[in-house]
């Protein structure tokens, strides 16, 4: 390969190193965004602002999570779903699917909906909480839109649908990307994009992180995501086990791994290749901001907050812990990617998605806990995504996919207390439904991204960039977030 060559393609070899098998320690830690540059515009980056993305992954019924609570609303929900509700009612202890057992929630806008009602189930009572306390707000039918569109522009094909609607892998990819399967570039990363070229952080390497792998949520134009795992940075196997075949165990090891260390990090090599040159200077750079990581991680007080054992609390663990860490990395804005499977509830959905919700639920509750611990409530902001909502008809014990669906913004800076959008009714043939209850969103994935971003301190024509179907939608502010730049 000429130099010509290699130059004209450098670039893209390198941000393909970050999924690339014995490579993925470099590339996780997000040494490749020195790579590339954006031109600055005017993100408003002064203080600390985080957003986590928390991706439930596989779909998760809205119906099951946002339910109805009058009686009306409730009875037409259960003929709709009466084998759902009887495996509901067969579980020990009984069903707490049951209008007495719902927790009902009691919006300030209550009166948008006249009369019907809304609920949760107590697996999300810690989210309850935090919507009673005014730290959380429900966004209802949302999803991935093109133009706006309802039950007659989509059965004509008047209205430019989404690609690939109901496909897990095309519509999770959609949410992250505004692209099916194989977008290369995440709105996630989009924002951190904009506030690194605002100046809001003195080392980016550590502006988009993610607990979850790669994902092309945080994948940016110039930004590359740094891989935590939820007791760390990302190590090399072969110099985290002290007493493997490779070093030994007498006492020379500690000599021996200081040498292989050295030989990864290709310490005192020259080469003429401009390849093998930066892959030597990527290979050092990784080492050197785990080792920022690590330090200043060792120098922070702990967090008296206890999170639940699962993989989710785990998750927002470690981002609660990175939190503390703002000034010893600095970085003044940072997104952060967290993600929890298992809501593809085709079937068995009364055992399998209350146990999903209970986790992610008491995560959460956890992870504002936290917040509030180092006094940084207001800075920090969760939000809930997945691929789809799911069909209100249900196919005897679980439901099929769908479209739109209901979702939790939580934070103190969360305008709380309140449901935006719109909760359409629990029936079939009304005018958001695309068949058997598959809710054809009235908010765009791009508007909900766009609510955040400007709390975040995009500007508008930051966030036109970053989310290219906005100007197809009137209202670009949904009303969420205090203090958002305007």
């Amino acid at each position: 390969m000429t130099d010509r060559r290699y130059l004209k393609n450098r670039r893209a070899f390198l941000k393909g190193l970050s999924g690339a098998g014995a490579l993925s320690f470099i590339g996780g830690t997000g040494i490749l965004s020195a790579i590339g540059n954006t031109q600055a515009l005017a993100a408003e980056v002064s203080g600390y602002k985080a957003l986590v993305c928390l991706f439930m992954h596989g779909g998760q019924d809205c119906y099951d999570t946002v339910l109805p609570y009058d009686q009306a609303s409730y009875d037409s929900y259960g003929q709709l779903r009466s084998g759902i509700l009887a495996n509901y009612a067969a579980r020990q202890g009984g069903s707490n699917r049951t209008l007495d057992r719902l927790l009902g929630l009691n919006p300030q806008n209550a009166a948008d909906f006249g009369t019907r009602r809304f609920a949760l189930p107590d697996d999300l009572t810690p989210i309850k909480t935090l919507f009673d306390s005014g730290n959380a707000a429900i966004l209802g039918n949302v999803g991935p839109l093109i133009h706006p569109m309802n039950r007659s522009e989509y059965q004509s094909r008047t209205v430019q649908r989404p690609p690939k609607l109901y496909s897990h892998n095309d519509q999770q990819s959609t949410w992250k990307s505004n692209a099916p399967e194989g977008g290369i570039i995440g709105w996630g990363g989009r924002f951190a994009d904009a506030v690194v070229a605002s100046g809001a952080n003195q080392e980016e390497a550590f502006t988009a992180i993610s607990t979850a792998g790669n994902s092309v949520f945080l994948s940016g134009g110039s930004v590359q995501q740094y891989n935590l795992n939820t007791n760390g940075p990302p190590q090399v196997n072969g110099l985290n086990n002290r007493r493997s075949a490779l070093l030994g165990t007498g006492r020379n090891s500690e000599r021996a791994r200081r040498l292989l260390e050295d030989h990864y990090r290709h310490i005192g090599m020259t080469n003429g290749n401009m390849l093998k040159q930066d892959m030597s200077t990527i290979s050092d750079r990784a080492f050197e901001l785990n080792a920022t990581f690590n330090t200043a991680r060792e120098n922070a007080t702990d967090l008296q907050t206890q999170f639940p054992s699962n993989r989710t609390g785990r998750q927002l663990q470690s981002v609660a812990d990175t939190r503390k860490l703002n000034t010893a990395l600095g970085v003044g804005r940072q997104v952060f990617f967290v993600a929890i499977g298992g809501f593809d509830t085709h079937d068995n959905q009364a055992t399998g998605l209350p146990n999903r919700q209970g986790q992610y639920a008491s995560a959460i509750g956890a992870f504002y806990q936290a917040t509030v611990e180092m006094g940084v409530e207001n800075e920090v902001t969760l939000f809930t995504a997945s691929d789809f909502g799911r069909a209100l008809r249900e196919n005897g014990n679980g439901t099929d996919h769908g479209w739109g669906g209901h979702h939790f913004i939580v934070g103190g800076a969360v305008n709380g207390n309140r449901i935006y959008g719109d909760i359409p009714p629990y029936t079939t043939d009304h005018a958001q439904d695309a068949g058997n209850g598959r809710l054809i969103p009235q908010t765009s994935v791009e508007q909900y991204a766009a609510t955040l971003g400007r709390w975040f301190g995009l500007n508008d024509a930051e966030l036109a960039s970053a989310l290219p179907n906005l100007a197809n939608f009137t209202q670009n502010d949904l009303g969420v977030m205090a203090g958002a730049v305007v």
